[in-house]
């Protein structure tokens, strides 16, 4: 009876998660649906592949990421190959994700490359794969090839080669490679954040954990912005701060000026880049330090030549400013690494000036 009575509940909470996965999926789909629905799928769907992949997954206790495979595989697909890091049900079975960021954290866990757990073991420690999500890395973090052991983004790689057929590899994962909060999404905001990866080698250049917690560290500074009135400057600091990070892997003391009005965040990508790295130093200064150094000294920033001025200073009694703008809330936030200036207005680059 009591065996009965456990296999009912199975089946119950089973039928209730590929409803909500149904559900999810055909929303997904829908807002996967380009504008012009008389064009054919250059991609079609092997159905038996799937069918076969989602009763392996089935089979190794991979319940959500089988039901998603077999409800929309079109999820999965973005070119002829594809490897998917399937999570496993305890770590996503609770989630309150959206579905359109639940369908980007799927395609940050798969793939373009067909790489079997041996494929994955001859790749070099600190090697980055690509993933289908629009410029995302994942990055091998850990190997012991002597254990067959593989961690990706620090997750450990728990159940390899479920599935290894045709142009698609499977391998479990114990939870996902980025952590996201659903509390803190705005539209237009990229939470997924990939691991820092040198473009010449596409292998990690610090260690990721560090990586890790900087990149926690700047969204942080970027949430208290928001939350403090600077959402402008906040906007415009999130839509670039990969590419300042990538850069600039050793920013572990940094000044922030935050304008009060940035208007400059409805400017092009890369003149957002320029201005919002004119407004960062990479060097930690209180108001008071600022105050200190005298007139004309020059303040490096993160633009390659270009400096900040320091007017007045420690020679003039009316206090100081920095290239004409006037700091008019001054430590917003101060810790080890960071300090922010809230200023009345957003520097001028002197190349477009």
């Amino acid at each position: 009876m009591a065996s009965s009575c456990s296999e009912c509940w199975r089946a119950s909470a089973f039928f209730t998660i590929s409803v909500v996965l149904a559900c999810m999926a055909i929303s997904m789909s829908l807002h996967a649906i380009p504008k012009d629905n008389g064009s054919p799928s250059t991609k079609p769907v092997n159905y038996q592949l799937f069918s076969n992949a989602s009763k392996a997954l089935r089979r190794s206790g991979f319940n959500i990421i089988a039901t998603l495979l077999q409800i929309s595989p079109e999820i999965f697909l973005s070119s002829h190959n594809s490897t998917i890091f399937a999570i496993q049900d305890s770590a996503i079975s609770n989630t309150s994700l959206p579905p359109w960021l639940f369908k980007k954290l799927l395609q940050y866990h798969t793939s373009p490359l067909k790489l079997s757990m041996n494929d994955l073991l001859m790749k070099p420690q600190g090697s980055c794969l690509p993933t289908f999500l629009h410029q995302k890395k994942v990055a091998i973090t850990k190997i012991v090839v002597k254990e067959r052991l593989i961690e990706i983004n620090n997750v450990l790689v728990s159940r390899p080669d479920i599935f290894l057929e045709g142009s698609l590899s499977i391998h479990g994962v114990l939870e996902p490679f980025a952590s996201l909060d659903p509390q803190n999404i705005h539209p237009g905001w990229d939470y997924i954040q990939s691991p820092i990866c040198d473009s010449f080698s596409s292998t990690l250049v610090s260690d990721i954990t560090e990586s890790k917690n900087m990149v926690n560290e700047w969204t942080k500074i970027i949430r208290l912005l928001s939350s403090n009135g600077f959402v402008s400057f906040a906007i415009g600091l999130h839509s670039v701060i990969d590419q300042i990070l990538e850069d600039n892997i050793n920013l572990n003391s940094t000044t922030i000026f935050a304008p009060a009005d940035f208007a400059v965040v409805a400017s092009s990508s890369p003149l957002l880049d320029r201005i919002v790295r004119l407004h960062i130093l990479p060097q930690r200064f209180t108001y008071k330090e600022l105050a200190s150094l005298p007139g004309k000294t020059l303040l490096k920033t993160l633009v390659p030549n270009q400096y900040l001025v320091i007017s007045g200073g420690a020679d003039f009694i009316q206090g100081f400013d920095i290239n004409g703008v006037q700091i008019f809330a001054p430590e917003i936030f101060s810790s080890k690494q960071f300090v922010i200036h809230g200023i009345s207005q957003a520097f001028r680059d002197s190349r477009t000036s």
